[in-house]
Protein backbone atom coordinates (compact mmCIF):
# COMPACT_ATOMS: atom_id res chain seq x y z
CA UNK A 1 0.00 0.00 0.00
CA UNK A 2 1.27 3.48 -0.94
CA UNK A 3 1.74 5.95 1.94
CA UNK A 4 1.79 9.75 1.93
CA UNK A 5 2.76 12.12 4.74
CA UNK A 6 0.70 15.32 4.84
CA UNK A 7 2.25 18.24 6.72
CA UNK A 8 0.05 21.04 8.04
CA UNK A 9 0.80 24.12 10.09
CA UNK A 10 -0.44 23.99 13.68
CA UNK A 11 -2.64 27.01 12.91
CA UNK A 12 -4.00 28.68 9.79
CA UNK A 13 -3.34 25.94 7.22
CA UNK A 14 -5.66 26.15 4.23
CA UNK A 15 -8.52 23.69 4.87
CA UNK A 16 -9.30 22.79 1.24
CA UNK A 17 -5.64 22.18 0.45
CA UNK A 18 -5.60 19.52 3.16
CA UNK A 19 -9.08 18.00 2.89
CA UNK A 20 -9.45 17.63 -0.89
CA UNK A 21 -6.10 15.95 -1.73
CA UNK A 22 -6.42 13.72 1.37
CA UNK A 23 -9.89 12.59 0.27
CA UNK A 24 -8.74 11.94 -3.32
CA UNK A 25 -5.80 9.85 -2.11
CA UNK A 26 -7.68 7.89 0.55
CA UNK A 27 -10.60 7.16 -1.80
CA UNK A 28 -8.06 5.55 -4.13
CA UNK A 29 -6.53 3.37 -1.41
CA UNK A 30 -3.54 5.56 -0.53
CA UNK A 31 -2.77 5.65 3.20
CA UNK A 32 -2.19 9.13 4.60
CA UNK A 33 -0.75 10.31 7.88
CA UNK A 34 -0.98 13.89 9.13
CA UNK A 35 2.01 15.65 10.71
CA UNK A 36 2.46 19.08 12.28
CA UNK A 37 5.02 20.82 14.47
CA UNK A 38 3.58 19.05 17.52
CA UNK A 39 1.18 16.15 18.04
CA UNK A 40 -2.40 17.24 18.60
CA UNK A 41 -5.10 19.32 16.98
CA UNK A 42 -4.14 21.57 14.07
CA UNK A 43 -6.66 24.19 12.99
CA UNK A 44 -7.33 25.45 9.48
CA UNK A 45 -8.12 29.00 8.45
CA UNK A 46 -11.78 28.04 7.94
CA UNK A 47 -12.00 26.16 11.25
CA UNK A 48 -11.27 22.56 10.25
CA UNK A 49 -9.69 20.74 13.19
CA UNK A 50 -7.46 17.79 12.28
CA UNK A 51 -5.42 15.47 14.41
CA UNK A 52 -1.70 15.65 13.72
CA UNK A 53 -0.81 12.06 14.61
CA UNK A 54 2.93 12.74 14.71
CA UNK A 55 5.32 15.67 15.00
CA UNK A 56 7.41 16.51 11.93
CA UNK A 57 10.59 15.78 13.89
CA UNK A 58 9.44 12.13 13.94
CA UNK A 59 8.66 11.88 10.22
CA UNK A 60 10.74 9.11 8.67
CA UNK A 61 10.75 9.93 4.96
CA UNK A 62 11.86 6.41 3.98
CA UNK A 63 8.50 5.03 5.19
CA UNK A 64 6.50 7.13 2.71
CA UNK A 65 6.08 7.29 -1.06
CA UNK A 66 5.41 11.01 -1.00
CA UNK A 67 5.19 14.13 1.14
CA UNK A 68 2.64 16.93 0.82
CA UNK A 69 3.16 20.37 2.33
CA UNK A 70 -0.21 22.10 2.80
CA UNK A 71 -0.34 25.86 2.30
CA UNK A 72 -2.06 28.72 4.01
CA UNK A 73 -0.54 31.58 6.00
CA UNK A 74 0.54 29.17 8.76
CA UNK A 75 2.82 27.27 6.38
CA UNK A 76 5.20 30.23 6.40
CA UNK A 77 6.24 29.16 9.92
CA UNK A 78 7.96 26.22 8.18
CA UNK A 79 9.94 28.37 5.71
CA UNK A 80 13.04 28.31 7.91
CA UNK A 81 12.16 25.24 9.97
CA UNK A 82 15.05 22.76 10.08
CA UNK A 83 12.76 19.71 10.24
CA UNK A 84 10.52 20.83 7.36
CA UNK A 85 13.59 21.47 5.20
CA UNK A 86 15.09 18.10 6.19
CA UNK A 87 11.89 16.35 5.10
CA UNK A 88 11.78 18.18 1.75
CA UNK A 89 15.47 17.49 1.04
CA UNK A 90 15.29 13.81 2.05
CA UNK A 91 12.15 13.18 0.04
CA UNK A 92 13.64 14.91 -3.02
CA UNK A 93 17.00 13.14 -2.82
CA UNK A 94 15.24 9.78 -2.30
CA UNK A 95 13.15 10.21 -5.45
CA UNK A 96 9.86 10.50 -3.57
CA UNK A 97 6.94 12.66 -4.65
CA UNK A 98 7.40 16.12 -3.10
CA UNK A 99 4.24 18.19 -3.35
CA UNK A 100 3.43 21.66 -2.06
CA UNK A 101 0.51 23.99 -2.61
CA UNK A 102 0.00 27.72 -2.16
CA UNK A 103 2.46 29.39 0.24
CA UNK A 104 3.98 26.04 1.24
CA UNK A 105 6.00 26.03 -1.99
CA UNK A 106 8.27 28.50 -0.16
CA UNK A 107 9.35 25.61 2.10
CA UNK A 108 10.68 23.75 -0.94
CA UNK A 109 12.43 26.89 -2.20
CA UNK A 110 14.17 27.43 1.14
CA UNK A 111 15.14 23.75 1.22
CA UNK A 112 17.06 24.37 -2.01
CA UNK A 113 15.28 21.77 -4.13
CA UNK A 114 13.64 24.05 -6.71
CA UNK A 115 16.75 25.21 -8.61
CA UNK A 116 15.93 25.00 -12.31
CA UNK A 117 12.49 23.50 -11.62
CA UNK A 118 9.24 24.83 -13.11
CA UNK A 119 6.90 25.50 -10.19
CA UNK A 120 3.90 27.56 -9.18
CA UNK A 121 2.63 28.89 -5.87
CA UNK A 122 0.57 31.55 -4.18
CA UNK A 123 1.71 34.81 -5.86
CA UNK A 124 3.33 36.13 -2.66
CA UNK A 125 6.00 33.40 -2.87
CA UNK A 126 6.98 34.04 -6.53
CA UNK A 127 9.89 36.36 -5.69
CA UNK A 128 11.33 33.94 -3.10
CA UNK A 129 11.11 31.02 -5.51
CA UNK A 130 12.76 32.96 -8.34
CA UNK A 131 15.50 34.34 -6.07
CA UNK A 132 16.34 30.79 -4.96
CA UNK A 133 16.57 29.44 -8.50
CA UNK A 134 13.09 28.15 -9.24
CA UNK A 135 11.18 29.01 -12.41
CA UNK A 136 7.84 30.43 -11.22
CA UNK A 137 5.15 30.05 -13.90
CA UNK A 138 2.03 31.30 -12.12
CA UNK A 139 0.04 28.34 -13.51
CA UNK A 140 -2.61 26.42 -11.58
CA UNK A 141 -0.42 23.31 -11.45
CA UNK A 142 3.15 22.41 -12.32
CA UNK A 143 4.80 18.99 -12.40
CA UNK A 144 8.58 18.92 -12.84
CA UNK A 145 9.93 15.44 -12.28
CA UNK A 146 8.72 14.32 -8.86
CA UNK A 147 7.96 17.87 -7.69
CA UNK A 148 4.28 18.81 -7.85
CA UNK A 149 3.20 22.36 -7.03
CA UNK A 150 -0.06 24.25 -7.18
CA UNK A 151 -1.19 27.84 -6.70
CA UNK A 152 -3.87 27.63 -4.01
CA UNK A 153 -7.18 26.31 -2.70
CA UNK A 154 -9.01 26.73 -6.02
CA UNK A 155 -6.61 24.15 -7.48
CA UNK A 156 -6.73 21.64 -4.61
CA UNK A 157 -8.63 19.08 -6.70
CA UNK A 158 -6.21 19.06 -9.66
CA UNK A 159 -3.33 19.08 -7.16
CA UNK A 160 -4.68 15.97 -5.42
CA UNK A 161 -5.36 14.25 -8.73
CA UNK A 162 -1.81 14.97 -9.95
CA UNK A 163 -0.34 13.48 -6.77
CA UNK A 164 -2.51 10.38 -7.15
CA UNK A 165 -1.48 9.95 -10.78
CA UNK A 166 2.20 10.27 -9.84
CA UNK A 167 1.82 7.63 -7.12
CA UNK A 168 0.03 4.98 -9.20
Amino acid sequence: MKKVAIIVAQNIFRDEEYLIPKEILENSGIYTETFSKIVGIATGKLGTAVLAELAIKDLQVNKFDGVIFVGGAGSRKYFNDVEAQRIAKEAFSSGKIVAAICSAVGILANAGILKGKKVTSFPDEAELITRLGGIHTGSDLEIDGKIITSDGPQSAKIFGEAILKALV
